[in-house]
């Protein structure tokens, strides 16, 4: 019996798939709006601040805070038994932007508010890197 498989992003969605792209180089890379410079995730035709549809995608530092987290004791998808406990975390990126995640390299019970971590890169299939965090070093 195959283990069940962990659902993945879709890489070509059309508003996201360069931030797919630059995740694959191991980089961390947001929607900026060319009018009003709000930097946005989850990526969108129009910007939610000014609704101008321009915009650059650009670099950001990977670096950051976690805002809030959940840890997860409870299997709800078999998918994650090798996991289990892992944490969900809502993580402010120092340039604004806050993006869910997990923070690895730590035991769930030791994350805490306002704790520094930093981008690291999970190469999952050739097609799919997944962005999570650290703590900061």
């Amino acid at each position: 019996m195959t283990s069940p498989q962990k659902p993945l992003p879709d890489v070509n969605d059309r508003h996201r798939a360069p931030f797919w792209a630059a995740a694959r180089e191991h980089q961390l890379k947001m929607q900026k709006c060319t009018a009003c410079g709000y930097v946005r995730w989850p990526a969108t035709q129009h910007c939610p601040e000014c609704l101008d549809e321009n915009d650059n995608w650009v670099a950001l530092s990977g670096k950051g805070k976690v805002w809030s987290f959940g840890i997860y004791n409870h299997l709800f998808n078999a998918a994650f038994a090798d996991d289990m406990p892992y944490d969900v975390a809502l993580i402010q990126l120092d340039e604004g932007p806050q993006m869910y995640s997990n923070v690895v390299g730590i035991d769930p019970d030791l994350l805490v508010p306002d704790m520094r971590v930093e981008a690291v890169f999970e190469d999952v299939t050739p097609e799919v890197t997944l962005v999570k965090f650290r703590p900061a070093s």
